[in-house]
């Protein structure tokens, strides 16, 4: 192989990783990440080993540098650290999340053997999803920006309930192979190409027009609130009051729904410390009206002294769900020992938040049992399918006035308009500051407040029964099989 020797390819490589995010809400123009992913694969495909860890690491450098720019936001505005230090901190998480794609480029690099239509079409997307795989739980994950949610307004997305985001992120890359051999391979290879992109696509609309479950009971009218309460006065002890009386006041004018759900945290004191007071006369008026309330609080275990991000039901006194997938750097500090001292700048707490079970009891609220995340936890889908197919529909409470008017709050919605998608689930965010949706068993998009605002959000919901395929298999398939071709992929080359 012949090494690089122009500057041109390390910059269309770091350009084509810039034009990721592009993909992604809020602009959705999907076919960017494609075209950049065609041009990441002929770049990889003429590259030596080194120089392929190098293109995939510039890929890496442009799409989290301009998709996960926000990083800085918390860690300046609420942190209270400087700007030039928030900044680095930020480059530092973007040129660990480039070490993905390098490590992908070089493993491509060392296994490349065979037709280009091979490499194409199965060994850059199945080396592309085992690395976005990987960076979901690798040090705890962080899945931000997976492939396959820039498609969930195509035909791909008819793959979701199938085989998931790495699914469609998979097809994703084989459909910016095919892109990329329409232009460059041999004719009787374009003929391939333009027959695998028909496939995928067409396959995909198909999927798109069938489910895999099915309606539960009648539909029944859901609210969320969305207190638009600002960060820096969220926990002050003097606006507690103000906090809730806001809440309450949203919640009767809409007595006549049968759900209400609050945002993360909306309560901004412990459980014990409302369950005596705010909490029963609260209980008893919305039940005098039928009204489920299902809310973020925390809750102090004081007994063994454990923190907990928490959601209850008003429904099921001293029943909880607590959060699982905590948030490293923001809700525990890792290492806290040694880097306590050091990282003193970022918003972490001072005393680290506990992990709820997997396995823990779903809420009931409206009259269903529910499947319940967090925030951050909608970004694992293999974590909310531990709650199907008992749940009838899904709830996500957030508060992403952590990263202010950025791409974030967009990002995280799409994230959530995907697990909706994958389980056939209609899906309810409540969030602090925006954006509060409620999301069809499809991933649309039925009803959005606008951000930044004080807002209700109003919408029927259809309870539904049934499971999917991804919510039976996870990600083990589209795992099993990437995994599986690259392994091959080094056998084969061995022997030759």
């Amino acid at each position: 192989m012949a090494p690089v020797r122009t500057l041109w390819p390390w910059l269309a490589a770091l350009l084509g990783g810039a034009l990721v995010p592009l993909g992604f809400a809020p602009f959705g123009w999907f076919f960017l990440p494609l075209l950049a992913l065609a041009l990441l694969g002929v770049l990889l495909q003429r590259a030596t080993p080194p120089q392929a860890l190098w293109l995939g690491w510039l890929f890496g450098l442009g799409e989290f540098g301009v998709g996960i720019s926000w990083v800085h936001i918390s860690i300046h505005e609420f942190g209270n650290a400087s700007l030039a230090l928030s900044l680095a901190t930020m480059w530092l998480l973007v040129m660990y999340m480039a070490l993905f794609p390098a490590a992908m480029g070089w493993v491509l690099a060392r296994t490349r053997r065979g037709a280009p239509a091979a490499f194409m079409l199965l060994a850059f997307p199945a080396a592309w999803a085992l690395s976005e795989w990987l960076r979901s739980w690798l040090f705890t994950g962080f899945p931000w920006l997976n492939l396959g949610y820039s498609q969930i307004d195509t035909p791909l997305a008819g793959f979701a309930p199938l085989f998931g985001v790495y699914g469609v992120g998979f097809l994703s890359v084989v459909s910016a192979g095919a892109v990329s051999l329409l232009v460059t391979a041999s004719a009787r290879t374009r003929w391939l190409a333009a027959v695998t992109l028909a496939l995928v696509w067409l396959s995909g609309w198909q999927l798109n027009q069938y489910r895999w479950t099915q309606p539960l009971g009648a539909p029944f009218t859901a609210t969320l609130v969305q207190g638009n309460i600002p960060q820096a006065l969220k926990w002050q002890p003097a606006e507690q009051r103000n906090t809730l009386e806001r809440y309450q006041a949203l919640t009767r004018q809409h007595l006549d729904s049968d759900l209400v759900v609050w945002p993360e945290t909306a309560i901004p004191a412990f459980y014990d410390q409302v369950e005596d007071d705010f909490l029963p006369s609260l209980r008893a008026d919305l039940r005098q009206h039928g009204v489920s309330l299902v809310t973020g609080i925390p809750v102090l275990d004081r007994e063994h002294w454990q923190y907990y991000n928490a959601v209850i039901s008003l429904n099921q006194p001293g029943a909880f769900y607590y959060k699982v997938h905590l948030v490293p750097f923001g809700e525990y500090l890792p290492l806290r020992h040694w880097l306590a001292g050091v990282l003193s700048f970022l918003p972490v707490p001072q005393a680290d938040f506990s992990a709820g079970d997997i396995h823990q009891p779903l809420l009931q609220a409206a009259g269903h049992p529910v499947g319940t995340s967090i925030c951050y936890e909608v970004a694992f889908g293999e974590q909310l399918i531990h709650a199907l197919p008992q749940a009838a529909y899904l709830i996500n409470v957030s508060n992403d006035a952590w990263f202010g008017d950025s791409l974030a709050p967009h990002q995280h919605e799409e994230m959530a308009r995907m697990r909706a998608r994958e389980t056939e689930r209609y899906l309810l965010r409540a969030t602090n500051t925006g954006v509060s949706a409620i999301m069809d068993d499809g991933g649309r998009i039925l009803a959005q407040g606008p951000q930044f605002e004080v807002a209700t959000v109003t919408h029927s919901v259809q309870p539904r029964s049934g499971a999917t395929p991804y919510v039976r298999w996870g990600n083990w398939p589209v795992i099993l099989l990437s995994g599986g071709w690259l392994l091959l992929s080094i056998w084969l080359r061995r022997r030759r």
